[in-house]
């Protein structure tokens, strides 16, 4: 049966509704999500490699699966792709980078791992932005892909450095997609092509097999069609992780949607809007789509009130910690020759400089 194009378009949680009540197989949804990655991933700039014959067989075992009435959860038969800097078994994972392009691992990065038990299926590798722009970037062309296109306008970049996941989530190439951040590139991208992206807090997330560019502010988190997604996806790939000294060993429960029980549960508590952090020249529309958010909260119950914080100089600061330990990280790279074999010159110029540093 073929899938409609506007079910690609879907919430997770909607698809995973569809395949319990058996309208849609997770073959069928595989195989119109490899057709169009196929179809649109390179119109877009979206695809580092499409993971067809892996995604097939782990699609058919998940049909097998709930055809025997086992089911693992929201994420059972769904089809998402991961940015190139996850780790994945015998499949290339390039950084977004000419020098690392015949990369291949033997083994999958923890997040791919939770993934596949929570049957979640990998249909593609997505582009990104070369080593995730650790020393800086001027244009969304330093990336192995070239530049990923925001669906809604072709001639507007996606953001990055999880460009490719901007592109593909939005466009209905993929359900949702597994992004990183050390400083913007998940919420970056999220916000120019109008999908929700979650940073999770530091640790959350195992960074096992993830390309290290910050050991003290990379995050690993989810970008998909719907804020309820997210929560289902990190509730899958969240928690402590023997292989990632750093994640965190706090449980995280995401309550099922309308679990009445769970949202009045907001009732007594304060919540500070920061509205002097607010860009005063921001888009009109994300103004208002903020307030609507903060009313919502109101009528579960929170208590809001005007907050701000202390001045400190986050940017600069920041910037100085993650390119310092990048260089550190990508030293015998950067004192090699292939360092040259890198598309963007601020990049190449970042990364020395950044070995300067005391």
């Amino acid at each position: 049966m073929m899938v409609a194009e506007e079910v690609l378009y879907q919430s997770v949680w909607e698809l995973s509704g569809q395949i319990r009540a058996r309208k849609i197989s997770p073959v069928e949804l595989t195989e119109a999500s490899l057709d169009r990655l196929e179809k649109l991933g390179p119109k877009l700039g979206a695809v580092a490699t499409i993971t067809r014959e892996r995604a097939l067989e782990e699609a058919r075992a998940a049909e097998k699966e709930l055809a025997a009435g086992r089911s693992r959860g929201p994420l059972h038969g769904i089809p998402y792709g991961a940015k190139d800097l996850l780790a994945t078994r015998g499949i290339p994972t390039t950084w977004g980078a000419p020098p690392f392009k015949d990369q291949v691992f033997e083994y999958d990065a923890t997040v791919v791992r939770k993934l596949r038990e929570a049957g979640a299926i990998l249909v593609a590798k997505l582009a990104m932005i070369e080593l995730a722009g650790g020393g800086g970037y001027n244009n969304g062309k330093a990336s192995l892909q070239g530049p990923s296109r925001c669906p809604y306008n072709l001639e507007h970049w996606a953001g990055g450095s999880s460009s490719g996941p901007g592109a593909a989530v939005p466009s209905g190439l993929v359900a949702f997609a597994i992004g990183s951040e050390t400083l913007g590139s998940i919420i970056t991208p999220s916000a120019f092509s109008g999908v929700s992206g979650l940073r999770p807090t530091y640790g959350r997330v195992s960074r096992h097999g993830a390309m290290a560019l910050s050991w003290t502010m990379d995050k690993l988190g989810p970008m998909c069609r719907a804020a309820v997604d997210c929560g289902l996806v990190l509730n899958a790939i969240a928690g402590e992780d023997p292989l990632d000294a750093t994640s965190r060993r706090e449980a995280f429960h995401y309550f099922v949607p309308n679990d009445e029980k769970r949202v009045r549960s907001l009732a007594g508590k304060k919540l500070g809007v920061l509205r002097p952090d607010f860009p005063k020249d921001g888009d009109p529309e994300v103004g208002a789509a903020f307030d609507e958010a903060v009313k919502v909260l109101e009528k579960l119950g929170a208590k809001t009130e005007e907050a701000d914080l202390p001045e400190f100089p986050y940017t600069p600061v920041a910037v100085a910690l993650y390119q310092g330990e990048a260089a550190a990280i990508f030293r015998p790279f950067i004192e090699s020759e292939k360092l040259n074999e890198l598309i963007d010159d601020t990049q190449k110029a970042g990364l020395k400089s950044a070995l300067e540093m005391k």
